[in-house]
């Protein structure tokens, strides 16, 4: 085998190792696709401003999030079904997430149980959580998560219905037998086993529910023992309010793409974002992100830290836990390239004036 060196080798291993439905479901976004590409397509319009002659004999990538000291600000995002890519599924991503002592959002839609996963983490994990109509199960879902160690809540916001997913459709995806939502198994209406997708013709379907207001998040925040992040907030307007809820964080995303087409890239989004909840608590992205210059550009527009999602399933299917902790590393040394580059050695250190853009900007306002 070839080298692996990028993402992107990561991406075409995958394509050639993988069953189509396994394939398609992991890829395919909303509709024409069109914000699929451009959530990795935007962060190459941002350009980088390189500086020289400055000391950058060490880079440090510590970060403080939630009250904990990340080696480096990249994260895991939550990624359904993943026994559909490597036997061991979540528990191998939670390895290799240890490895590379990064933090793993797991989610809801696991085909393990969360205790299980735990069992394999060495560093904290996150859970991401759909509220389901069934309020108490979803209680009992938080209190498993916290018992098993979770340490922060990721609650997905921006999911009443799915997209139309074509690739999905045209495949006629389904699980496997032998693989089931088991962190789902007992809700009332919800069948773990249960296509994911509601009966043709129809929006809506029993785990997802379409009623969810900021009623619920306070309630989740009331009930929660840990921090509750956001995770699908887009609009300046929704993250204002979501500040005046006393949530601990927020994400930024358009959920990989795979809901409404035609919705900004998250770079776009993430600016507006930040500008509105003023630094009143963190703001994380995920969305497209594929080079360490990419995560070095969310940290220059304010992000506390970047979520990767497809890329690490991608290496799960290649190598299982070893190939998560390879992109990691990848991305994780790409940044430090980068931050050097541009004359930058530590995190706090990186502002907007990274971005060539920012020199524009106070060109026009300087003339």
């Amino acid at each position: 085998m070839s080298v692996l060196a990028s993402l992107a080798d990561y991406e075409r291993a995958a394509h050639a190792a993988l069953p189509a439905m396994a394939w398609e479901y992991l890829c395919g976004g909303a509709g024409d696709e069109c914000t699929l590409r451009a959530n990795s397509d935007a962060w190459n319009t941002l350009w980088l401003r390189t500086r020289a002659l400055i000391d950058v004999g060490t880079i440090d990538t510590r970060t403080t999030l939630l009250g904990r000291t990340h080696a480096h600000p990249i994260l895991l995002a939550p990624t359904a079904y993943q026994r559909l890519f490597t036997p061991d599924g979540e528990c191998a991503t939670a390895r290799g997430a240890s490895t590379a002592n990064t933090t793993f959002v797991l989610s809801s839609f696991s085909t393990t149980s969360l205790e299980d996963v735990a069992r394999h983490a060495t560093v904290p994990f996150w859970f991401q959580l759909y509220i389901s109509p069934d309020r108490g199960f979803a209680e009992a879902l938080v209190r498993r998560a916290e018992d098993a160690g979770c340490e922060a809540i990721c609650l997905t916001v921006d999911t009443p219905v799915l997209g139309a997913r074509h690739r999905e459709t045209r495949i006629g995806f389904a699980l496997p037998d032998g693989l089931t939502r088991v962190n789902l198994e007992g809700m009332a209406h919800a069948p773990a086993n249960a296509s994911h997708r509601p009966p043709d013709g129809a929006i809506y379907n029993d785990v997802l529910d379409p009623r969810l207001t900021w009623r619920d998040v306070e309630w989740l925040r009331r009930i929660a023992r840990v921090p509750v992040l956001l995770k699908g907030i887009m609009d300046p307007e929704d993250a204002r309010r979501a500040v005046d809820t006393g949530v601990d964080g927020l994400i930024v995303s358009n959920h990989g793409a795979r809901n409404l087409d035609t919705v900004p890239p998250t770079v776009t989004a993430l600016p507006h974002v930040i500008d509105a909840v003023a630094g009143r608590l963190p703001v994380l992205v995920d969305g497209g992100i594929r080079r360490g210059t990419d995560v070095l550009k969310a940290l220059a527009l304010g992000a506390a830290a970047v979520l990767i999602g497809r890329p690490y399933t991608y290496a799960l299917a290649v190598d299982g836990a070893d190939g998560v902790a390879r992109v990691v590393q990848l991305l994780h040394t790409e940044l430090q390239m980068a931050m050097a580059l541009t004359g930058r050695s530590t995190i706090e250190s990186i502002d907007r004036n990274v971005l060539w853009s920012s020199l524009d900007r106070r060109a026009s306002v300087s003339s």
